[in-house]
């Protein structure tokens, strides 16, 4: 692998191909992910020489795989399409490719491209949306509008393709956590993720953001304000009994994740938690972390 890989803990399991280094943006005000990787592309000669060796790997076939590193959707069309011919070729078993993917990467992507790409079995795209306030956009600097997501979403909507959606929790900051948390939740109500994964803000030293929190330009929530806000998304989201919510990000303070047929059970979890915490570690969740080590809470996986 060329630099850092990046992929989803729910895809822990699956194998991995690497088609991109770094991240084709890079400019994100929170994220430090790929600072020292200038983003490029993997020759199609590499890739398959990569593809013969999981071939050798795993002889009986897979059914999924997942692309790496940071936006690898962010390819020109043609190529993303060479490479599903490519795995079709080695794994003709193949039912999903999945990556993560941008709204930079999905707008300049036609409705027809993106329908032979979910041809190509291109499916389950991890989309860090953030937010669908364009004042934490542009905070935030995404490279985009709110209006581009919802168009987006539109057309993965169109062709079937499934996406899942990594919010940011605290990304309004105390001033506009209402309007973060409700333009959002508008959003996730209209263009359903198959998996909704909030993640808490956190201030990694050498991001802008932390340049923002020490200039005060930025004031952060506490823990307890991001739990509330997660609660608030869980309580407000309407979404099918098999979509799965994940909350187990090392990010986030009381790991718990589940489909949302058990949602009240997952929210009666954190209400019990953050009584337990508020119990045994007083304080805890009035403060701010700027680092990434928390899980402080009980654990729950349903």
């Amino acid at each position: 692998m060329t630099g850092q890989v990046n992929r989803p803990p729910t895809e822990a399991d699956v194998p991995l191909l690497e088609v991109t280094y770094g991240c084709s943006w890079n400019k994100c005000t929170f994220c430090t992910m790929y600072h020292k990787t200038e983003f490029g592309a993997s020759p199609l000669c590499d890739i398959e020489e990569d593809l013969r060796e999981l071939k050798q790997k795993y002889p009986d076939g897979i059914k999924r795989i997942f692309i790496i590193n940071g936006d690898s959707f962010r390819l020109p069309y043609t190529k993303l399409v060479r490479i599903g011919e490519l795995i079709r070729e080695y794994f003709p078993e193949i039912e999903c490719i999945s990556c993560y993917a941008s709204i930079l990467g999905l707008k300049y992507k036609t409705l027809s491209q993106l329908e032979e790409l979910r041809n190509l079995n291109f499916n389950d795209l991890y989309i860090g949306i953030e937010s669908a306030s364009d004042y934490v956009l542009e905070l935030m600097n995404n490279g985009y509008t709110s209006e581009d997501v919802y168009e987006c979403l539109k057309k993965l909507q169109g062709v079937n393709m499934r996406y899942n959606a990594l919010i940011m929790l605290g990304a309004g900051g105390v001033e506009h956590s209402e309007e973060h948390v409700q333009k959002t939740i508008k959003l996730l109500n209209t263009f359903k993720p198959h998996i909704f994964s909030p993640l808490s803000t956190t201030v990694d030293e050498g991001s802008l953001l932390y340049d923002y929190v020490e200039s005060g330009r930025f004031n952060m929530l506490t823990e307890r304000q991001m739990v509330e806000e997660e609660l608030c998304f869980l309580e407000n989201v309407d979404f099918d009994d098999d979509y799965y919510f994940f909350g187990n990000h090392m990010y986030n303070l009381i790991p718990a994740s589940g489909y949302f047929r058990h949602k009240d059970f997952i929210i009666d979890f954190i209400r019990e938690e953050v009584d337990r915490l508020d119990c045994e570690k007083p304080g805890l969740l009035d403060s701010k972390f700027n680092t990434f080590l928390k899980k402080y809470g009980g654990f729950l996986m349903l």
